[in-house]
Parts: structure tokens; sequence; C-alpha cells
């Protein structure tokens, strides 16, 4: 198998190159779908390739996962600043997973993502209560698949190696 080092400074095969792509590209399919809870919010997907990203390449993984994941759900809303929020999501998941547990990885990084969220959101124009709701349905998605990735994980380890 051959191998190669690429920017995050760890060797790759041509299985874990293409598996960083996909997380890095699927997300944009995983923003296309929202799902209604019936209880006052709506349940995102797309983070659990962001996290997933995190985990398995580190902070850069999760950052160019953010980012190039965000681009269809930035389009369609409008709103640029999703991005650079997902990849603060992605970037600090990174960090955060190589010292605590995933769902303690992905609070901080939302912790350190929301103001930013806030902010944002209400300057691309929307009402302050969306934007409530907005945070409180990333929250809840957020750990959820904070969970699932932590599951996950290591049978993806196993599938590129």
């Amino acid at each position: 198998m051959q191998l190669y080092k690429n920017v995050f400074g760890m060797e790759f095969s041509h299985k874990s190159a293409l598996m960083l792509a996909f997380l890095a590209v699927f997300p944009n399919v995983l923003g296309m779908i929202v799902l209604d809870t019936g209880l006052g919010f709506k349940f995102h997907l797309f983070q659990i390739l962001i996290f997933l990203a995190a985990m398995m390449y580190g902070k850069w993984g999760g950052a160019l996962s953010g980012a190039f994941g965000s681009v269809y759900t930035a389009i369609a809303l409008g709103n640029p600043y999703i991005i650079i929020g997902n990849i603060m999501l992605g970037f600090f998941t990174g960090i955060f997973a190589k010292r605590a547990h995933i769902a303690l990885a992905v609070l901080g990084a939302f912790a350190i993502q929301a103001p930013w969220l806030y902010y944002t959101d209400l300057l691309a124009g929307m009402p302050e209560p969306a934007v409530r709701g907005v945070i409180v349905a990333l929250l809840f998605s957020n750990i959820a698949w904070a969970f699932v990735a932590g599951k996950a994980y290591k049978r993806l380890k196993k599938l590129i190696q």
C-alpha cells in the first residue's frame, strides 16, 4: 500500500485520502436534510461527518470538512458566515477530541462556535427567535451525532487501513 504525506503531516493511503474527501464534501448532501422533531426545533444531520473528520484527521481534517461541507447551506441560505462557523466547529472538535471524549470535545467546540453563530445569523438578517431556535437545534443535533461518531469512528478507521 502506497503512503504519502499531505499538509496535515500524516501518512495517507489512497483509501484514507478518499475518505477525507468524502467527509469534506458529503456534509453538503446531509445539509439538505433537516428533520422536524415536533418539539419546536429541527434536527440537523451534517455534523456527524465533520465530527468523524475531526476524530480521524485532527483539527485540520475537521476544519476542511466544516469548510467544504458547508458550501451548499451557505449558498442556499445566503449566509457565508456558516462556512466559518463550521470550520470553527470542526477545528476545535479536532483539538479537543485528542484530550477528551468526543461528546465533551463537541460541546467545547460548540461553546466556541455558538457566539459566532448568534451574531452572524443576526447579521445575515435572521430574526432573533429564529437564531435561538437554530442554536438549540444545533446543540441537540451535535450531542446526538457526537455519540454516533464516537461509535462509528473505530469502524471507519479499520476501513481505510
